[in-house]
């Protein structure tokens, strides 16, 4: 359990803030984020590469709450967006277009206008084609768009397959191979400033050696496009460091793998922009579900609970393992137990096979290291209202979010 989620006089808080009471107060489902959890993840970054002098732009998908996006920009952050929606709610949020990152492998020619009107700092181009659209956009407006290329430098970052992304099977990028040719016909576009270069080889990454092999890949192209004489601004290593969902495991040290990188990065006078998601939010966010009974079976007990595979859907899209605690621990003998949801899919559990203190209806329980893609993957299938979400600071809890309510499932029905 980290530090944001403790038990206190018997009963599992935030910081300073009992979940029994926010449960209480909102309602269940509920997701309950730490601010200081944020702020410190923030820093950990920062300061493990401060050498640098990083641009650190959140990636939002983990986490696109307004109230967290702006937590973000109050702490010095850009933002990584990848699509229009995003964009949107960065800039809502107060983030500076300039320190706005925009990704993805399908960008719009409308988001394309959009991302240039707001003066973003540049587009992560991932194919030639994409490079085509925002050439041509670019003049349609008159304006110069500033681009960075994704390159797939055929690196495994040895996590979950669903979740790596540097691969030849990958549909993100272009092959390190085939980068030097885009780069020389990209700089030949009036209508473009090649900018920068960037790798993101996965998610969910807690072995360092895959970041400093995808470096040296790109270093080499570096060389290569210095002799032809492009000289780049900026160096993006993406994100995916990786944080702990399991007993005794690690979060990956952020300072270790600045270390393992130090040398390739101080070589030449780039700037740096690191986009970690995941490694921000992740552990500061919990996911809070009430029992709603607990059915005995020939084979196997189940904890039916109010929270389902609508609310977190990474247990059964990725086989995630999310830790599950009570909130107010009861003795007794601790039995196997599926923690499974109200959701007419067999698929729809938190977790299988736990071992927990008796259980019974009316028992809160908390969904650990929830913070990130979590609320932002959520969906209204069987008719469910998304959950509230509260951000704890210290003592203070603040509705961020308001519960849906079933007018909000029919509000855009024609």
């Amino acid at each position: 359990m980290n530090d944001a989620f403790r038990n206190r006089r018997g009963s599992l808080h935030c910081e300073s803030v009992s979940l029994d009471l926010l449960a209480r107060r909102h309602g269940t489902p509920l997701w309950v984020y730490s601010g200081g959890a944020i702020r410190g993840a923030v820093a950990e970054v920062r300061e493990a590469f401060a050498a640098h002098r990083p641009l650190i732009c959140y990636s939002m998908k983990a986490n696109s709450s307004l109230a967290i996006l702006r937590l973000m920009v109050a702490e010095g952050c850009g933002i990584e967006v990848v699509s229009g929606g995003e964009l949107f709610r960065a800039l809502r949020a107060g983030a500076h277009p300039d320190r706005i990152v925009f990704s993805g492998v399908g960008k719009t020619d409308d988001e394309i206008r959009a991302g240039l009107r707001a003066g973003i700092l540049m587009f992560n181009v991932e194919s030639e084609p994409e490079l085509d659209a925002i050439a041509r956009v670019a003049r349609g407006l008159g304006r110069r768009a500033r681009v960075e290329f994704r390159i797939n430098p055929h690196v495994d970052a040895h996590t979950h397959r669903y979740i790596t992304t540097g691969t030849h099977e990958n549909k993100f990028g272009i092959d390190w191979t085939m980068a030097e040719a885009v780069y020389v016909r990209a700089a030949r576009l009036r209508c473009l400033e090649v900018a920068g270069i960037h790798i993101h080889i996965g998610s969910q990454i807690t072995d360092p050696l895959p970041f400093a092999a995808a470096l040296g890949r790109v270093e080499i192209l570096l060389d290569r496009l210095e002799r032809r004489g492009i000289v780049l601004r900026w160096r993006n290593i993406g994100g995916g460091l990786g944080i702990a969902y399991r007993p005794g495991q690690h979060r990956l040290n952020a300072r270790h793998v600045a270390s393992l990188l130090h040398h390739r990065l101080a070589a030449r006078p780039m700037g740096l922009i690191v986009e970690p998601g995941r490694f921000l939010v992740g552990e500061a966010g919990a996911l809070v579900t009430r029992v709603i009974h607990v059915k005995r079976g020939v084979r196997k007990n189940f904890a039916i609970v109010d929270a389902g595979m609508s609310d977190l859907i990474r247990p059964c899209l990725y086989e995630a393992h999310h830790e599950i605690v009570p909130v107010q621990p009861r003795s007794g003998a601790p039995r196997r137990v599926d923690i499974v949801g109200p959701i007419c899919e067999s698929s729809d559990f938190l977790g299988l096979g736990r071992r927990l203190p008796p259980l019974r209806g009316g028992d809160l329980l908390a969904v650990l290291g929830a913070g990130a893609y979590g609320m932002a993957m959520s969906s209204n299938y069987n008719g469910r209202r998304r959950a509230a979400e509260v951000l704890v600071e210290g003592g203070r809890a603040m509705l961020v979010r308001r519960r849906e309510t079933y007018l909000d499932l029919v509000r855009n029905d024609r």
